[in-house]
């Protein structure tokens, strides 16, 4: 049991998304706006600002939301899409200026087969 909990940490996939985008004009503000509700709509939630994640249950799951970022991305400024094992997330830490601070709670998802 502990081998496949084990093999899980690796197969959980995290999806980040960071985006810095301009909002001088009042169509880049309407790209940012759309960009982030569509982030939202496709299940990712803020980590913090101009920084979305997604939890995954697999790799392949992770590939979907990734392309599907890519079909919306903003025509300016700068995004960066990457992506962490579930292991690898639980090495992150978090802190609110210099005490530790609680992780963020693993976002539930619904899947439909």
């Amino acid at each position: 049991m502990e081998e496949t909990s084990r093999l899980n940490q690796y197969r959980v996939m995290w999806v980040f998304v960071f985006f810095d985008l301009p909002t001088e004009t009042s169509k880049d503000r309407k790209n940012y706006a759309l960009f982030r509700k569509s982030l939202k709509k496709d299940g990712f939630t803020m980590l913090q600002y101009s920084i979305y994640v997604r939890h995954c249950n697999s790799r392949e799951n992770a590939e979907v939301h990734i392309r599907r970022v890519r079909s919306f991305l903003a025509p300016e400024g700068e995004i960066i899409i990457f992506s962490l094992t579930d292991k690898q997330y639980s090495m992150m830490e978090f802190f609110k200026g210099k005490k530790k601070a609680d992780r963020p709670e693993t976002p539930q998802q619904l899947e439909m087969f």
